[in-house]
């Protein structure tokens, strides 16, 4: 089977490039910029269709990462998260065989089905979830929505998510910013384990069918948990300042359990203190203390 990542060269579809190539599949890297070592590459603007449908032509399967992630981003710029969240995943669609299978990484900021989510990151998300289930609708295309929790784990050095934040604090980059009191709760998944649902996910996408399915740890933590941790695998505490609480959900929370039911998936790596372990020592990145 030829997969083709999209957003292959971002922190996931990194690791899912690799868990595809570690199972034995022919995988072809889609990215705007850039090439993926050891794979074919192919460049595509998600907003181009024509580059889109070009760089898909003689896949099987798409696994569809390529995204605007960042809530607080999406509200600077709905429109534009819009354009890329929809837009890509119907121009993807659009460039699908029949017989194709499709993974969209969603999300679960998407939060309850029978409510629309509060920002414009997952109201698009939710659309393009709902535009691979109506493209399923001739019997001809399988479609898999994967709502992931939050993805942490090695290779993330982006600082505007939580555990690369905390982690360079703790590295001397001056005080990680608490909003509110810490009590927030969020569920944090191995970006491996992500990897290894999306592994999963081409098995079970079988033509004419669709299902979203969460995909988190069920483990869900506060940020103070996740600062306390930190101490523990550093030998330190990281430095902290609060300020006001943030107009966001106290709680995103994931039960993993039809994962398991449909994928055979379980969250294997997604302890907390391996999480922040593996990415404290990935290579390539800060000076660390000795542990």
């Amino acid at each position: 089977m030829r997969v083709a990542v999209t957003g292959a060269n971002g922190f996931v579809g990194r690791a899912v490039v690799s868990a595809l190539v570690g199972a034995g599949r022919d995988v072809v890297a889609v990215t705007r910029s850039g090439t993926v070592a050891g794979v074919d590459t192919r460049t595509a603007a998600l907003d181009r269709p024509d580059e889109v449908a070009a760089a898909l032509a003689d896949v099987d399967a798409v696994c569809h990462l390529a995204a605007v992630v960042r809530v607080r981003g999406s509200l600077a710029d709905p429109l534009g998260t819009w354009r890329t969240n929809l837009g890509g995943t119907l121009a993807v669609l659009g460039a699908l065989r029949p017989g194709a299978r499709f993974v969209h990484a969603s999300t679960a900021a998407i939060g309850d089905d029978h409510r629309p989510p509060p920002h414009p990151y997952g109201a698009a998300k939710l659309a393009a979830d709902l535009a691979a289930r109506d493209a399923t609708v001739g019997g001809t295309v399988g479609a898999i929505s994967l709502r992931v929790a939050n993805a942490a784990g090695p290779g993330d050095a982006d600082r505007t998510r939580l555990v690369p934040a905390i982690l360079a604090a703790a590295d001397g980059a001056g005080e990680f910013v608490v909003n509110g009191d810490g009590s927030a709760v969020r569920d944090l998944v191995h970006v491996a384990d992500v990897a290894d649902a999306v592994v999963a996910a081409l098995d079970a996408a079988e033509p004419g069918s669709y299902r979203a399915i969460p995909i988190g740890s069920g483990q869900p933590v506060s940020v103070n948990a996740i600062l306390a941790a930190a101490g523990r695998v550093l030998g330190r505490p990281v430095p902290v300042r609060h300020r006001e609480a943030a107009a966001e959900p106290a709680a995103v929370t994931v039960d993993p359990t039809r994962a398991r039911e449909v994928l055979g998936w379980a969250p294997r790596r997604s302890g907390l203190d391996r999480i922040v372990r593996d990415a404290w020592e990935a290579p390539g990145g800060r000076p660390r203390v000795p542990l």
